[in-house]
């Protein structure tokens, strides 16, 4: 696959809103082989010569002609806000974060964990990282962390993962509760790197069908997903389902490794190209892992940058079907310049094109707050729900695409799927998202069902049991008990969605992101559409 050999970080994420269940306790990105980060000297913080060194940063590798000598007398944020969405200035704290994140300085104990009832309750624990090692166990409440107690204190978020923080070797000493041990228990749990795989989910949905589920575009998800492919073909896969909702992006060289693992040799995945950057051109390997079988590509409104790489390649190349929504449109690459005192410049220069040479960025021309609120219009105007008809009427449901076919996608950015698959607002009332925004449905599936239903039990039972309707009377006591209002009419108008979020949950809590996905899979849409057009 033929790369820039330049020395830039290319960074294809997005930062549309994406929503993430947990925290893991470290940084879960790593270092993108063979790219750096450019450097200039240190500036004070919105200085004039800082300003002035964006600007002449802006006028040597901007993506597109720019009259920088309008900008001279705005903010930093002015200026970029004038740019494009997606250029931006990073302060320190800001900058370094997102360093880590680049450097994969996942230095921690590893785990996941809910505040349950003001205490810390460990809900996930990393297979053989530092908390594992150390005896931590899945439902253990942690009470202490050092000398700090933490259990009844209702303590900021920041400060309880703070203190699990810190450089590999060092030790952090938790007093925490076993489920059902008479007394606590003191642990020393030595800090160190944890290796957070890229695949959220990797399961054979039925005998002959492969799920795969990825959020984020790291370093590794090429060789991750050539791993839980083989695994799965040894299992009889022979038709793949590829989920990327919510897919907000990631490295860019991710993106093209991913999309290699279904092509053939000698493909055009994707381009580069901007005013300071000449054309780039980056091309299969036909080494992949699942170049002949059955694909489909799920996408989502959500779906975005380097995901929109992977899902415009399968479609131009015509290599497997879409389904769902329209996806975000990021078709923007940044480069990030750091400053002598910690804050950067994630600046875009290049846009991106899909082999066909469609550029997915979605049009910015409204202004930065415009562009912010885009997907609420999408769904205000009924695109999302599939209400608008002459939406409806431009979206060809067919068998795949083929680039020969010279079928181009609306000039309105992202790509199009080929099956659509409406967003479904049933049961999505009120009274429902006050339920989720307060955490009551988490609260009751680890207050009351990991009390009734065994993980033995959920394990060997997931595809046939349910939370029935002596759960739903229980949990509408629960409410009483919690002293929610509760909204009858909305109430019964969400029981499904209900009765399904608390079975994935609790099959989360047992099972991990596969359990989770396994059991939401059984009622989604997107998923049987796959299913059915892969037939």
């Amino acid at each position: 696959m033929k790369k820039n050999t330049r020395n830039n970080i290319l960074i294809a994420v997005s930062y549309s809103v994406i929503l993430i269940a947990g925290m893991f306790l470290g940084i879960k990105f790593i270092k993108d082989q063979g790219f750096g980060v450019k450097k200039s000297p240190q500036l004070a913080n919105n200085s004039d010569e800082k300003l002035n060194e964006i600007l002449h940063i802006i006028n040597g590798n901007y993506v597109d002609d720019i009259n920088t000598d309008s900008l001279q007398n705005l903010p930093i944020d002015s200026v970029l806000h004038q740019l494009d969405p997606h250029s931006v200035y990073l302060p320190p704290t800001d900058a370094q974060d997102m360093t880590d994140n680049l450097e994969g300085n996942f230095e921690g104990v590893g785990i996941e964990y809910y505040m349950l009832n003001d205490t810390m309750m460990v809900t996930s624990v990393v297979k053989d990282g530092p908390a594992y090692q150390a005896g931590i166990k899945l439902g253990d409440k942690i009470l202490s962390i050092d000398t700090a107690v933490v259990s009844g204190r209702n303590l900021p978020k920041d400060q309880l993962t703070g203190r699990f923080k810190g450089k590999s070797g060092t030790g952090v000493s938790v007093v925490l509760l076993h489920p059902g041990a008479p007394q606590t228990n003191r642990i020393m749990v030595t800090r160190g790197k944890v290796n957070i795989s890229s695949i959220d989910a990797a399961y054979m949905i039925n005998n002959e069908t492969g799920y795969v589920r990825i959020s984020k575009f790291g370093a590794n998800t090429d060789n991750d997903f050539s791993a839980a492919a083989n695994n799965l073909k040894a299992k009889g896969m022979k038709k793949l389902i590829l989920d990327l909702r919510d897919n907000g992006g990631g490295y860019f060289t991710a993106a093209t490794g991913l999309a290699d693992q279904f092509l053939g040799e000698n493909k055009l995945i994707v381009y580069t190209q901007g005013k300071h950057e000449p054309r780039t051109d980056y091309f299969s390997t036909g080494t992949g892992a699942f170049q002949n079988g059955k694909l489909a590509v799920l996408i989502n409104e959500n779906t975005a940058s380097a995901s929109e790489i992977v899902a415009g390649a399968i479609q131009d190349l015509g290599r497997g079907i879409i389904v769902g929504r329209r996806s975000f449109g990021k078709g923007l690459v940044q480069e990030q310049f750091a400053f002598g005192d910690g804050s950067a410049l994630n600046l875009t220069i290049a846009r991106y094109y899909t082999p066909s040479g469609r550029s997915i960025q979605k049009s910015y021309k409204k202004g930065y707050d415009a562009y912010k609120h885009e997907l609420d219009e999408r769904m205000m105007d009924g695109e999302l729900t599939g209400d608008r008809t002459s939406f409806q009427d431009s979206i060809e449901k067919t068998e795949g695409v083929n680039i020969q076919q010279n079928r181009k996608a609306k000039p309105i950015g992202g790509i199009q799927p080929d099956i659509f698959v409406r967003l479904d607002t049933n049961g999505y009332n009120k009274f429902y998202s006050n339920l989720v925004s307060k955490k009551i449905l988490s609260d009751y599936v680890f207050n009351v069902l990991t009390n009734k239903y065994s993980a033995s039990f959920v394990e060997q039972n997931i595809n046939i049991f349910t939370i029935n309707d002596n759960d739903f009377k229980d949990f509408i006591g629960f409410l009483q008990r919690k002293n929610i209002a509760i909204d009858r009419f909305q109430l019964y108008n969400s029981k499904n969605v209900i009765l399904n979020d608390l079975k994935a949950l609790l099959c989360r809590y047992y099972l991990g992101d596969v359990g989770y996905y396994k059991a939401a899979n059984q009622t989604d849409n997107a998923v049987r559409q796959a299913l059915l057009n892969l037939q």
